[in-house]
């Protein structure tokens, strides 16, 4: 994956930024201008294809950590919002189940999937050739890592070396991105200062008021900071390393099976788009449905 502002934390020299994270949702309620929730009907045959277990239970329970904007967070009810979430509801809604989120760190999100505790995790998880050794992904969209950065900083994502970088913690962005170039640029002298945090919205943050040169999160993150922030954001540099999303469940699980199918109904009837498209999320989109970038019946 890619991934608070606490109210409190929201300082008045950022106001202009109120779009963001915590801030955000205390001022706009979190959804896009012309919102709807997407509930499609259920389809028989692919409910049937849901494990009993989970048939049983009638309930969707899936693993996510916001705020994650603009894939989950919260509006100003607290309430759990945002493309994931749109998208989980719609994929249990033709499963035949309610959805169920539950709040969690990102780094006990897969482990508790593989414990059985959780049915899957949406968190922004990239699906990568290592996690694929214990878990099925469900891909929904391709995305890259992408910079951002105050405008005029001159910053470039192929130089880094002498930079303050932030990242969200145990990230792609921090795992593949920063600490790879770290160790080179250590080599030569000229370290790379990382600065992980918990949440995508504080490495945000940092980079807004200037606390780091520059934020590296996955691009559709970096896209929906720089759209909130008033000018004070601006990406740099090309996306890179383009990878999968996907929701994460047990290896060899049927349940991957069954989303998959829930995934190319959505993807045949528009829903998909219509889901992701309300959230302004516009590129990366798949035309089938992919398990581990497979096309169904062929992973």
């Amino acid at each position: 994956m890619f991934k608070p502002f606490k109210v409190a934390a929201c300082a008045a020299s950022i106001a202009s930024i109120s779009m963001l994270a915590g801030c955000v949702t205390n001022v706009e309620g979190g959804h896009p201008d012309g919102w709807e929730q997407i509930t499609p009907d259920e389809v028989p045959g692919i409910a049937a294809m849901v494990p009993e277990d989970i048939q049983a239970s009638g309930t969707l329970t899936i693993g996510t950590n916001p705020p994650f904007a603009p894939f989950e967070f919260k509006n100003s009810q607290g309430r759990m919002i945002g493309l994931e979430m749109d998208l989980g509801h719609a994929l249990a809604s033709v499963m035949g189940l309610e959805f169920q989120a539950q709040e969690q760190d990102f780094s006990m999100i897969l482990p508790a999937v593989q414990a059985g505790t959780l049915d899957a995790g949406m968190s922004g998880f990239t699906d990568t050739e290592e996690r694929r050794e214990n878990f099925e992904f469900v891909n929904f969209l391709y995305a890259g890592i992408q910079w951002a950065t105050q405008p005029g900083s001159g910053v470039d994502p192929e130089n880094p070396c002498g930079l303050t970088v932030a990242v969200q913690r145990t990230t792609v962005s921090e795992t593949d991105d920063i600490r790879p170039k770290a160790e080179k640029c250590e080599e030569e002298g000229d370290p790379i200062t990382i600065l992980s945090y918990d949440t995508s919205d504080n490495a945000a943050l940092a980079a807004l008021v200037g606390r780091a040169d520059a934020l590296s999160a996955d691009s559709p993150v970096s896209a929906w900071a720089v759209e909130r922030s008033d000018g004070q954001l601006e990406l740099t540099g090309e996306m890179f390393d383009a990878a999968p999303y996907g929701i994460a469940v047990p290896k060899d699980s049927p349940l991957a099976d069954a989303l998959a199918a829930a995934m190319q109904h959505l993807i045949d009837t528009g829903e998909y788009q219509r889901i992701l498209e309300q959230w302004n999320v516009e590129t990366g989109l798949l035309d089938e449905a992919l398990i581990n970038e497979q096309p169904v019946g062929g992973h």
